[in-house]
């Protein structure tokens, strides 16, 4: 429980606070906002990936913001019951109505409870938190049609170059593919950041929530993973490597880093659900920054380091992404309303050595699913030609990411 008089305190600060700060890059997913009265929007993301810079930015648009930041160490041993006391307080000190702003929500247990009482009061609501899991479960239920969800990620290849006021270019692109996309690192350019970034992931959202004790461990397994981006791996190959004892464990491991932002799994494609799920999966990264500063290995891969580039900027706008391997593989194919819709491969350099191997994975998807074309995305190639009547259009990955 927290006083009222330290409430008070606390939000009086908290908006001074905000009022003061950089108002940081515009965020590309600014276009996509909506904010309604009877639904929560709810922004999830990594940490440090820019969620609160955001908040302001919108905050700052809004006639009437109430804010409150739950990750304040002023404010611990906050319970349900405060939420009401600084509904109170903010309607006492900024006047009634207006937008109700929650930064890092996850902190408070069974917050939605009260989330949904300010729904059914046809409030307007913004919620952040570092957790994909936020609209699990419980929650899931409990905001059924009365929420919208918007995903943030570090800065995109635009966003970086809009804070650099850089123009695209090989030059400017590979600032990005070594760099990532986290603001704070891209300032300071001090690799600490992200090496303390990586630990906060682990230690608070994963290993203080979830009561795991071996934190060395689960340190080693999350940078193995996003370390070895585009690489298979099973369940049973992590247990062997670290010798844990059980599967269920790493299968857990596995869902914590991905519900934290920290990395994301892509299955082989498959019609079988059933094999999907049993079938190798692949990992990336959530930003090739953290990987480059917390692995030696990833920094000297551009090949890992190009296709985790394509990977996030396909995971910026489509959710169902798999792998294709049958005789010959597809780096990424693409799911969209029940059928594949896009085949695209990834490689450094398009050359005589790889040129079969490439091509012969992308024309085996192409004619499985029935596509026109596909694309290979490279460092710096551009080309275009038809086999066995298929379209094929070589690209490099930064043009590709700005269309």
């Amino acid at each position: 429980m927290i006083t009222r008089e330290t409430l008070r305190e606390v939000i009086v600060s908290q908006k001074e606070s905000l009022s003061k700060l950089d108002l940081g890059n515009p965020r590309e997913k600014e276009g996509e906002l909506k904010i309604e009265d009877s639904f929560a929007l709810i922004i999830t993301g990594v940490r440090r990936c820019g969620k609160s810079t955001f908040l302001n930015q919108i905050l700052r648009k809004q006639k009437n913001g109430h804010y409150l930041n739950l990750e304040d160490p002023r404010l611990d041993g906050f319970e349900l019951s405060d939420f009401n006391k600084a509904e109170a307080i903010m309607k006492e000190l900024f006047g009634e109505g207006g937008t109700y702003f929650f930064d890092e929500i996850q902190n408070i247990g069974k917050w939605e409870k009260f989330i949904r009482y300010m729904i059914d009061k046809k409030e307007r609501i913004v919620i952040t938190g570092s957790n994909a899991s936020l609209l699990s479960g419980e929650l899931g239920t409990k905001l059924t049609g009365r929420h919208l969800q918007m995903e943030l990620f570090p800065f995109s290849f635009r966003e970086f170059l809009n804070m650099n006021k850089e123009k695209p270019s090989i030059e400017s692109f590979e600032g990005y593919l070594y760099g990532g996309g986290f603001p704070e690192y891209l300032k300071k350019a001090n690799p600490s950041i992200l090496h303390e970034l990586l630990s906060d992931i682990v230690m608070k959202d994963i290993a203080i929530r979830f009561g795991i004790k071996n934190t060395n461990i689960l340190t080693k397994i999350a940078i193995f993973l996003i370390s070895n981006v585009g690489k298979e791996f099973s369940y049973n190959s992590i247990k062997k490597m670290f010798e844990i004892k059980s599967v269920q464990s790493v299968i857990d491991y596995v869902s914590y880093f991905e519900n934290a932002y920290l990395l994301f799994t892509v299955p082989r494609f498959s019609y079988s659900y059933k094999k999907q799920q049993v079938n190798p999966k692949k990992a990336y990264s959530i930003d090739n920054g953290l990987s480059c500063n917390n692995s030696a290995s990833f920094s000297k891969d551009t090949g890992k380091m190009l296709e985790n580039t394509v990977f996030l900027g396909l995971r910026r706008k489509f959710r169902d992404i798999f792998y294709f391997r049958e005789k010959n593989e597809c780096d990424f194919v693409l799911k969209e309303k029940g059928r594949i819709t896009a085949a695209i491969q990834v490689c450094s350099d398009f050359n005589e050595e790889n040129k079969d191997r490439e091509i012969n994975g992308l024309l085996t998807a192409l004619k499985l699913f029935g596509l026109k074309d596909g694309l290979i995305l490279t460092y710096n190639q551009d080309d275009e030609f038809t086999i066995e009547g298929k379209g094929i259009i070589v690209k490099p990955v930064w043009k590709w990411l700005l269309e």
